[in-house]
């Protein structure tokens, strides 16, 4: 099986959340939790805090577990490395079992369906939108305290899925090789050829996807019809400038990816590796995205599953994040409450002056014409 890269997965953060207009409806819920303070909690069916009692409560029965099963948190990815460290520390009584660091987000699903009823199933998934938005009928509904601080169009109205997350679509290239391309035009020059990768296969992973979405509104073509972007990347296979092998940090540091189509947030992390690597959102109409969290319904810990969920989306791991150079889900209300680390936020990069993020309606769409169109579009 083929891995991908981890999804292989802003005025300060605002714009992400004022124009994404997901429009999620509610989704089946999952089986009624007993009452607060009640002796047996079951807790695959707990969709906040309260089922447990209080917090302390959610912890002791994560901790009596004793096991957290993640899968594709790559810890380069976004300073996930931190993030599972701090739980780690945080909750010495729970092993974190990090499996398939690389996999898809559409690897994430097939995994918990292929160990389904196995303790080696994951507990959690961090998913791409149009990954996230095929497969509802496998999360459960789970609502963290901070829920009402993450805006309405990160999230679905129950709780299935949540945005953690995001970035814009950018390119990092070695410039020590190349010139900064200044238009998504440039990267079909003869001077790129066998040059240009992207993180993955865009009809599984969620980086791969915005990189058509990226190259569909740079061509004046709309989120509504993704073709353009399809059309780009025919050209530059024709034209032997894409180069078909996956993207991680040792490709980027050996120089066998030198131009990458990437989240901005992961293509700065590689000038650690190649301090010549440089990275660029063009100038124009920016694609925005977010991840998203979501609790496997046959989590083996539930758990565990649902404390994960509250650390993430607590105070300090939001900075993580942001520290790893994204934008958290909570970013507005952290800096109005002024919890936000001002010097993280402002170090983020200018972003264009419009920015789109697909809807549901788009994802779909897009989803379906790439599964139809791009394989043949690029053989």
């Amino acid at each position: 099986m083929t891995n991908f890269h981890r999804r292989a997965r802003i005025g300060a953060g605002i714009a992400l959340f004022t124009t994404a207009a997901l429009g999620l409806t509610a989704c089946a819920t999952g089986a009624e939790a007993p009452a607060a303070g009640s002796d047996e909690v079951d807790a695959a069916a707990a969709t906040s805090v309260e089922d447990f009692g209080s917090f302390a409560d959610l912890e002791e029965a994560a901790k009596a577990e004793g096991q957290l099963n993640v899968i594709a948190l790559p810890r380069d990815w976004a300073n996930y490395g931190e993030i599972l460290d701090l739980f780690a520390e945080k909750y010495p009584e729970i092993t974190i079992n990090e499996a398939s660091p690389d996999v898809s987000s559409a690897e994430e699903i097939q995994a918990a369906k292929t160990n389904e009823g196995l303790d080696t199933a994951p507990d959690v998934f961090d998913l791409g939108l149009t990954v996230a938005l095929q497969n509802t009928d496998v999360f459960a509904p789970y609502q963290v305290q901070t829920w009402d601080e993450i805006p309405d169009a990160l999230k679905e109205p129950t709780g299935l899925f949540v945005g953690d997350y995001g970035g814009y679509m950018s390119i990092g290239y070695d410039s020590s090789k190349f010139d900064a391309p200044e238009s998504l035009d440039d990267l079909k020059d003869a001077a790129y050829k066998g040059a240009v990768a992207i993180n993955g296969d865009p009809t599984q992973a969620g980086a791969a996807f915005a990189a058509v979405g990226l190259a569909t509104v740079q061509s004046d073509g709309t989120l509504d019809d993704f073709q353009p972007g399809i059309d780009f990347f025919s050209d530059m296979q024709k034209a032997g400038n894409l180069l078909k092998v996956d993207v991680t940090t040792a490709t980027v540091a050996s120089g066998e990816t030198p131009v990458v189509f990437d989240w901005d947030y992961l293509n700065a992390s590689h000038k650690a590796d190649n301090e010549n690597w440089e990275v660029v959102v063009f100038d124009g109409t920016g694609y925005a995205g977010y991840y998203n969290q979501a609790i496997n319904k046959d989590a083996p810990n539930p758990a565990a599953a649902r404390l994960w969920q509250e650390f993430l989306y607590s105070d300090e791991v939001q900075n993580l994040w942001l520290k790893g150079g994204a934008r958290p889900a909570r970013m507005e209300a952290m800096t109005e409450a002024g919890t936000i680390d001002a010097d993280l936020a402002a170090a983020l990069p200018e972003v264009p002056s419009e920015t789109v993020v697909p809807t549901e309606e788009q994802s779909t769409n897009a989803g379906t014409l790439l599964g139809e169109k791009w394989a043949a579009a690029v053989q």
